[in-house]
């Protein structure tokens, strides 16, 4: 949650127990068995006394150039040291820790902050795999995929001792290597500071942004980590994200990301292995958070992002970077309130930037609420303004009601209607991911409208309701991001939220093609990746995406033709890949120029 988290907190190692009463499941994450292998957590107590480290628990790094933030990540073994204050400050509130803990047991959670549902059967974590060479592959791997497939995850390293929500979970970056119809794999936690820390405390020691910053007990572990900063026991100065959502190759750096930070930049060493490089706050040039779905304009090579703050103004600002990572200077957009903006959309002239009726009120935690919630009294509308722009004083707000999309697919612009046209799965209830609702979740691949002359909108479900199926995660042909696309290939998110097999659909006719992974097997966001960035036809290209046989427990990098359907390949993987959520692919090319 942005920068709301910039705070933390000690938790002491303890199991859930809830009350008897069996909660009121029907999500389909909970339907698979899974046994999960967590690092035994240590009690703050039990660190060393000698000597004083306040700051962080990695080596730094210099970068190459100057005003760099990156940082290595560390002696995975090492521990803090703290003097004989520090430890009974430490001792003094896991004690108050405890008792808050041993109360909210005694409460049932919701079904999205129960780690019994968010991180049961394949969405639970996995330990890191070291790169594994040479691995099965049936049928033969295009001869044109050259490089790495790279995709990010939630996987918790620490066991949840309170509410967890699935989106809490570390980052970790799952990778298969392919030279010459050969693959390898390995899969490597984002060591990001917040990571570290807790690998050297031996527990968990921040706040889980969704599954725990709710009512007075989130509230009580902001405190608490209040005066576990000043006692110097954790560090949050530089940042507290889990760089778990998105993946951008950009300016030669592979980066990790989540919205309550700035990115990390992770290495694909020559073999096929993953390394985190350290915090990459583009050489000192950005000093707020980044969302994880920055935009790279595949004409002009620039990277265009926002930001947004949930607790101070301005809520939102939006940025540009050159290709050589040159950033322009923030534009402020003014919102009345904080508001939820995972993505957002590019045209060739502009971005589009939805302002939609999922908010944050911090006040709703101290009437005992969550502080993410559907504002209903709110229209949503979106904003049209040029990429170039060094103010936001030029941006066009149109509204489109009842509308919440937590992901666009791709915009482009009609000039000879004045139209700008958005392609987006519209979610409702808008607020399902976050809070607890009776209601099924639909989310539903639309066509928006934005009427520049007019100020209008409208907006039409692209597929007819005879085949309408969820679709949330997937992509359009990269080569044509911010131009007009006849395809977009998007998983097929059913039983919600695990995802049966991906579609691909015709925007402008509203046919769907579906690709099934089969009975009891799921996968998640599919990756298309042309064939040639030359070539005529948009569709000429492969479908990337794991899946994984909950029936064997084995999973695999499976390779289909993105024209036919036609399964080409499949990569047996040496272990499990749980469900997750964006990716990318860097080719051969791009690999060898890696900074």
């Amino acid at each position: 949650m942005a920068s709301m988290v910039d705070l933390g907190y000690c938790s002491s190692s303890i199991s859930i127990n809830r009350p008897s009463k069996k909660p009121n499941i029907d999500c389909s994450i909970q339907t698979s068995p899974s046994v999960l292998h967590f690092p035994k957590q240590t009690s703050a107590h039990q660190l060393p006394t000698t000597g004083i480290n306040t700051t962080s628990t990695t080596t730094a790094t210099p970068h190459p150039k100057k005003n760099s933030s990156s940082t290595s990540s560390g002696d995975k073994s090492s521990t803090p040291q703290w003097n004989l204050l520090q430890r009974a400050a430490a001792l003094a509130l896991d004690v108050v820790e405890s008792a808050m803990v041993s109360h909210e047991r005694q409460q049932p959670l919701p079904k999205t902050a129960d780690p019994r549902i968010q991180i049961a059967g394949n969405f639970a974590p996995v330990p890191e795999q070291p790169v594994q060479h040479s691995l099965p592959v049936s049928g033969e791997i295009p001869k044109c995929i050259q490089g790495v497939y790279v995709r990010n995850g939630a996987n918790p390293l620490f066991e949840p001792v309170a509410g967890h929500h699935f989106f809490d979970g570390d980052g970790m970056v799952h990778a298969v290597q392919i030279k010459d119809g050969s693959a390898s794999y390995a899969c490597r936690f984002t060591e990001t500071q917040r990571l570290v820390q807790e690998r050297a405390l031996g527990r968990p020691v921040f706040p889980k942004a969704i599954g725990e910053l709710h009512g007075h007990s989130g509230i009580a572990r902001l405190l608490l980590f209040y005066a576990r900063g000043l006692f110097g026991l954790v560090d949050h100065r530089q940042g507290t994200g889990v760089a778990n959502a998105g993946l951008v190759y950009f300016n030669d750096r592979l980066l990790a990301m989540s919205e309550d930070d700035v990115p990390y930049h992770v290495h694909v060493t020559a073999n096929g292995d993953l390394k985190t490089v350290g915090r990459y706050d583009f050489d000192g040039q950005l000093n707020s958070t980044m969302i994880a779905h920055p935009k790279v304009d595949p004409v002009t090579g620039e990277l265009f992002a926002l930001s947004y703050d949930v607790v101070q103004k301005p809520y939102l600002k939006y940025f540009r970077f050159s290709p050589d990572g040159k950033k322009s200077p923030d534009v402020e957009i003014p919102l009345a309130e904080p508001t939820m903006m995972h993505d957002f959309a590019i045209t060739e002239k502009f971005v589009v930037i939805p302002d939609q009726q999922v908010v944050f009120k911090l006040q709703e935690m101290i009437r005992g609420g969550s502080p993410v919630i559907y504002d209903g009294n709110k229209t949503s509308r979106f904003g049209i303004l040029d990429k170039n722009a060094t103010d936001a004083s030029g941006i066009r707000w149109i509204d489109v009601p009842d509308c919440f999309c937590f992901h666009l697919w791709n915009a482009w612009e009609e000039p000879e209607s004045d139209e700008v046209v958005v392609i987006g799965s519209c979610m409702t209830p808008a607020d399902s991911i976050f809070n607890e609702c009776d209601e099924g979740l639909e989310s539903v691949l639309s066509e928006i409208r934005l009427n520049l002359k007019t100020g209008k909108s409208t907006r039409r479900p692209i597929i007819s309701n005879c085949e309408q199926v969820n679709l949330e995660a997937g992509m359009v042909n990269r080569n044509l991001l911010g131009r007009k696309t006849q395809f977009a290939y998007l998983a097929i998110a059913e039983p919600w939220p695990k995802v049966s097999g991906f579609a691909k659909v015709d925007l402008s006719t509203g046919e769907v093609s579906k690709y099934i992974y089969g009975e009891e097997r799921y996968g998640g966001e599919p990756l298309f990746l042309p064939r040639d960035p030359n070539s005529e036809k948009e569709d000429d290209g492969y479908i990337l995406t794991f899946v994984h046989d909950e029936k064997t427990w084995k999973s695999e990098l499976q390779i289909v033709n993105a024209m036919n359907l036609k399964l080409e390949a499949s990569v047996k993987l040496p272990s499990r890949v749980p469900y997750g959520f964006h990716g990318t692919f860097i080719d051969a090319k791009e690999l060898a120029k890696q900074a």
